[in-house]
């Protein structure tokens, strides 16, 4: 390793600190402004730390978030892969790396190395959402106006920019893949299918689909299985292209999507509810009332369906620093034994529940891949940093669910009429 600055006998270089900190062995190329390096030289993945504004971005957040900063600023360069798609990027990191933590006294060291003024921590991008201290300005926890908040910053980014990374199908949320070499279209159209088989769609039935966001679940059910829809979404750029979606349709007469919070719906009397990658939003503490919503919408009998992300056990946590800041503020997971029992606490019945985790994975897989054919569309429509959080986001969630990490689950509930009668066939009816 070689440097290009003026060294004292406590002074490392950027390389020399990498180097410390995985003592296994560093699995990729590094190099660094300093003029340092570190890992093998014929590695397929190269990082380069181009600034001391990086530097302060991983020392002053360490971990995934202080990685983001770097990275999508341009601060933190990587070759080898596409932005689009870094997943084997991350692969080779996740499997290889050796990183630990330091003992305190290490740590000590390695940042006096390095120089105590790049723990000055530096502006972060302008992609990045406010801490949660912070979002207390804007209202309490999955209070409506933080929700909305954060719907918007998610959502709320370019429906062009979606209409190319999810394709013609507008959706955002795991499709169901028939075989693994489904185009990503009709594994969209095979979940939404699903869904509505599993609700016992006939036509003339009333379903109310909430998080809707780009009205795909209430097409599909008022043009293939003749339903009445109302749909919900708090984002106002979902609800006026679904519209205009359920206009081109001709389904207007018997379809909608409303702008608005899901909890300000006033209609009753539905036959089924629809909730599609909604839960990961609502926070974990309000279970009992977004369950007891969705019962409040039901006739005697009708079902209600609940598709989300969850984790492999129990507990519950949030989504982690670079999800919460830069893609899902506010969000929290559990698994789907909490929501089962949340759901049966209120005396609804479940009757049907299944893992696609694998399937999640796939979609991804689809997503990134329209992200890296489209990027220079992609990067015109929303500027290269907020590409580059997509690409590294949904990499990096399709690792995890490869992993299991995270899953995702479909719970299927019946609300029972007075006498115990579930109006349920004796065995499922979408199977085979």
């Amino acid at each position: 390793m070689t440097s290009t600055l003026n060294r004292t006998d406590a002074q490392i270089t950027i390389g020399e600190a990498i180097t410390r900190l995985m003592p296994a062995g560093v699995p990729f190329r590094f190099t660094a402004y300093d003029g340092s390096t570190a890992g093998p030289a014929d590695s397929p993945i190269h990082l380069h730390l181009n600034n001391e504004r990086g530097l302060s971005y991983l020392l002053t957040a360490p971990g995934d978030l202080g990685m983001a900063r770097a990275y999508v600023s341009g601060d933190l360069t990587l070759d080898g892969v596409h932005p689009g798609d870094p997943y084997e990027a991350m692969l080779l990191l996740q499997r290889e790396s050796g990183f630990k933590i330091p003992p305190p006294a290490e740590a000590f060291a390695i940042v006096r190395g390095l120089g105590w003024s790049h723990l000055k921590p530096p502006p972060p991008p302008p992609q990045e959402a406010l801490p949660k201290w912070r979002r207390l300005l804007e209202g309490f926890r999955h209070s409506k106006g933080r929700d909305a908040e954060a719907i918007h910053h998610h959502y709320d980014v370019s429906n062009r920019f979606y209409e190319v990374v999810l394709g013609p199908s507008m959706t955002y949320t795991c499709a169901v893949f028939p075989t693994e070499d489904a185009s990503l279209e009709d594994a969209q159209f095979a979940k939404y299918d699903l869904v509505c088989r599993k609700l016992g769609l006939q036509p003339g039935m009333r379903l109310l689909d909430i998080g809707s966001g780009w009205g795909g679940m209430v097409r599909h059910a008022a043009k293939h299985y003749g339903a009445e829809v109302v749909g919900v979404t708090l984002s106002r750029e979902q609800a006026a292209w679904a519209q205009d979606a359920i206009k081109r349709d001709g389904l207007d007469e018997v379809a909608e999507v409303r702008f608005g919070d899901y909890r300000d719906v006033r209609d009753t009397g539905f036959d089924a509810v629809s909730s599609i990658g909604l839960t990961e939003h609502i926070g974990i503490r309000n279970y009992p009332s977004y369950f007891a919503f969705m019962q409040d919408k039901l006739v005697p009998g009708g079902r209600l369906l609940n598709h989300c992300i969850t984790r492999p056990d129990n507990s519950v946590t949030d989504t982690g620093a670079f999800i919460d800041r830069y893609v899902f503020p506010d969000g929290e997971l559990t698994g789907s034994g909490r929501i089962i029992t949340e759901i049966q606490n209120l005396g609804l019945e479940v009757r049907h529940e299944e893992n696609l985790r694998e399937h999640y994975a796939l979609t991804l897989k689809g997503w990134c891949e329209n992200l890296e054919a489209n990027w220079d569309e992609c990067v015109r429509e929303v500027g290269e940093g907020t590409a580059k959080v997509w690409g590294l986001y949904m990499a990096g969630s399709r690792l995890s669910f490869e992993r299991n990490e995270i899953q995702l689950h479909q719970v299927l509930a019946v609300k029972p009429d007075r006498d115990g009668n579930a109006r349920f066939p004796l065995r499922p009816t979408w199977l085979g």
